[in-house]
């Protein structure tokens, strides 16, 4: 998929508004980036496909009726920042809280979302640290391996809750090692930016 494509399937889905939102923040990470490692270098060039778009695709997935999302290790605010800016049209209702210990990562997420006009809450502290917050929906991308993602997602899920975590193409390997500790209901989903990974919609978490 090629950036303008990217581009395009987004544009399609979402209002001007939100676009305008997404091209803002897009304008706010280049810049950022010069001083912060926020993505790798080498993915700036494909930032509409590569993280925006596949952001994006958490959206069709998240359970009716939630209105409680914490992004886990959001870094430079992938997938988090992209789905409430989303939100916004779509979940009016639904309050974003990110996670990220880095300081200066926080402050870039802070600011970034203030520029956007978007309320959404950031919280620069260790995840084992923060109180349970009893979130309808849990993300994170690029953050640990499944077996630790599952740690950290169960004592934040309220009991309806679903968590949606990005992988790549070794993510059977890891789901084979999380069933070890815990029992869930997942489903695979194809990712639509990559042929080769994957987004796992999990439900039911509990220790095995």
């Amino acid at each position: 998929m090629t950036e303008d494509e990217a581009k395009a399937a987004l544009d399609a889905r979402v209002s001007r508004e939100t676009m305008d939102r997404l091209e803002l923040y897009a304008a706010l990470l280049a810049k950022w980036q010069k001083t912060i490692n926020l993505i790798s270098p080498a993915t700036l060039p494909l930032l509409w496909s590569r993280h925006m778009l596949d952001s994006a695709q958490l959206m069709d997935h998240i359970p009716p009726g939630a209105t409680t999302w914490l992004d886990l290790g959001s870094g430079g605010g992938f997938p988090g920042l992209v789905c409430a800016a989303i939100a916004v049209e779509t979940h009016p209702k639904m309050k974003v809280n990110l996670v990220e210990a880095d300081l200066r990562k926080a402050a870039f997420l802070r600011e970034t979302a203030r520029q956007m006009d978007l309320s959404v809450g950031v919280f620069s502290r260790r995840i084992e640290d923060l109180p349970p917050q009893q979130a309808d929906v849990i993300s994170a991308r690029a953050l640990a391996a499944l077996p630790a993602l599952c740690t950290y997602a169960q004592r934040h899920l309220t009991p309806d809750g679903v968590a949606l975590f990005q992988k790549g193409a070794r993510y059977a390997e890891e789901l084979e090692s999380a069933r070890l500790g815990w029992q869930m209901e997942v489903t695979v989903i194809p990712s639509v930016t990559d042929a080769e990974a994957v987004l796992l919609r999990i439900e039911r978490l509990t220790h095995a």
